[in-house]
């Protein structure tokens, strides 16, 4: 997947597309992929970076959601536990088993969750990870051995899916490539054309080379996440909000806080949403909160009181405190949750997807989340295409292999995560003895993965290299910020630019790198 040659498929593309995507992340990407695979003349424009929003700071969970179960709300639970089997059938190199651990320390949690898990597990059916089971004393402390003992009765054991979303992003991407679709990063839609009051195309610029493109489409789809409204507005600007944005916020800690392979979770905090801890790429992830937010942005920063409430109650449940000054990294995202009141309470609005066709012919889909993006894509086109008056088609990816599967992918190690591209990155980093330099002592990412991302999964900046096709930043935004003038100086040969561009890269970066540093006014 090259840059220049998606931007070649454009302009050699013919006038109209049947299909135009705006937006980048899980939904979009998805849609693109369904789209393609169906044969229709695909193209997807992301303003930033592929997952440079919400779908590259998620919880890392691939779940069908306890919470959502709690609710009531068994369609969907059932929809996503359906998702998580077939993507762990499509993508079981960034999609595996993960134990949980419910704490009980009230005589009530554990038939209580004990019998609330099982059911779970009869939802799942065939598609489950694995059977949940009341754990003793001994048997939940084996698991999670920090643990805090105080009051501790026992715990429930149960499974579901862990990957990481930005990898998994990035193999779409090619995935969408692969099948015919042109995806372009760092194209930005400035405005909706119309024909006779009906949406018939767009106008685009490429934010590297300043062309500007006007662009026709049987469809246009928008799918930018917390961005809905924003588009929305250039095709009605009075169009009434429909996203009600919440901001969740997760920290970032050192492995011995958490060892084992297995993850907590609780399942009602002084905010009502769960909190997880997770073992991921090494370190430990806990999060998340549930903050109403009123702007959105590219960067949402942890507000004060989200890290003191996660700091906090993680020292309720670790016998082993975390500080401030433990914090590897504290990153945020925004959940573009659909809801047209906003006097709704964020934690309790569903995380249903939401498909709206204006009355100009803009599909916009919105809501849902990172386990359903198939199902929301699949729902998507179909009404797309009907709007677009394209051939009927049905969907082809409840068993479509995403680029990168492999089946034993572990066998690949630290590179295990590229899946089928891991044999091709080793033979990149044997080509050159500096491709096999690691860029930093507190890291395992190598200078050749640099070299791979900026030749092959179209990274252009350095922020992009070191959040999202390694996720450097959020394992630790100090160490990162060692690291960016060195992937500088290796995207810069790869991408013919100067020692003003290396300057520049590394001072932008160090300053967002910042912003993911723990540190509270």
């Amino acid at each position: 997947m090259n840059r220049q040659a998606m931007v070649e498929r454009l302009s050699a593309a013919p006038k109209s597309w049947d299909i135009i995507i705006i937006g980048g992340g899980a939904t979009g990407l998805g849609s693109a992929i369904d789209a393609a695979s169906r044969g229709y003349r695909t193209l997807l424009l992301e303003a930033g970076d592929f997952a440079r929003g919400t779908s590259s700071r998620s919880t890392k969970l691939v779940h069908g959601g306890v919470r959502y179960l709690q609710q009531g709300n068994i369609s969907l639970v059932l929809e996503a536990l359906k998702e998580r089997g077939l993507l762990r059938d499509n993508a079981p190199h960034l999609v595996h088993d993960l134990p949980f651990v419910v704490p009980n320390y009230d005589w009530w949690e554990a038939p209580f969750y004990g019998a609330g898990l099982r059911i779970y597990d009869v939802l799942a059916g065939k598609l489950g990870f694995g059977p949940s089971r009341n754990l003793n004393v001994e048997e939940t402390l084996e698991r999670l051995p920090t643990l805090e003992t105080q009051g501790l009765r026992g715990g429930v054991i149960y499974h579901d899916g862990q990957f990481d979303d930005a990898r998994l992003a990035i193999d779409m991407a090619q995935t969408a490539a692969s099948l015919g679709a042109t995806v372009l990063n760092y194209a930005r839609v400035t405005a909706l054309t119309k024909t006779n009051e009906v949406v018939s195309g767009l106008v685009a610029i490429d934010e590297e080379s300043g062309n500007e493109y006007e662009l026709k489409a049987k469809v246009v789809i928008n799918a930018t996440g917390p961005f809905t409204d924003s588009v929305r507005r250039l095709d009605d600007n009075d169009a009434k909000p429909m996203v009600r944005p919440s901001q969740g916020v997760h920290i970032v800690l050192e492995r011995d806080f958490l060892p084992g392979d297995s993850a907590i979770m609780v399942p009602h905090t002084d905010d009502g949403r769960v909190l997880f801890a997770i073992p991921w790429h090494g370190r430990v992830v806990v999060g998340t909160t549930d903050t109403p937010i009123d702007e959105v942005s590219y960067e949402p920063h942890p507000f004060d009181e989200e890290l003191d409430f996660l700091l906090t109650h993680t020292a309720r449940y670790l016998t082993k405190d975390p500080t401030e000054e433990d914090v590897l990294s504290a990153f945020a995202g925004i959940r573009p949750l659909v809801s047209m009141s906003p006097e709704d309470d964020t934690a309790s609005i569903s995380r249903d997807h939401t498909i709206h066709i204006s009355r100009s012919g803009l599909v916009t889909i919105a809501g849902g989340k990172w386990t359903t993006y198939r199902k929301m894509a699949e729902d998507t086109i179909d009404q797309a295409a009907t709007l677009g008056g394209l051939e009927e088609k049905p969907s082809v990816t409840k068993t479509l292999r995403l680029h990168g599967y492999h089946q034993d992918a572990s066998q690949f190690d630290e590179f295990a995560h590229y899946g089928a591209d891991a044999p091709l990155l080793r033979d990149l980093i044997r080509s050159d003895e500096r491709f096999d330099e690691p860029l930093h002592e507190d890291s395992e990412v190598k200078a050749g993965e640099v070299v791979w991302a900026a030749r092959h999964e179209m990274a252009r900046t350095v922020e992009d290299v070191l959040s999202r096709r390694t996720r450097s930043l959020l394992l630790g935004a100090q160490t990162s910020i060692a690291m960016a003038p060195r992937v500088a100086e290796l995207m810069a040969v790869e991408l013919s630019k100067d020692d003003a561009w290396v300057g520049n890269q590394t001072r932008a970066f160090k300053e967002l790198a910042k912003g993911y540093l723990c540190r509270r006014s």
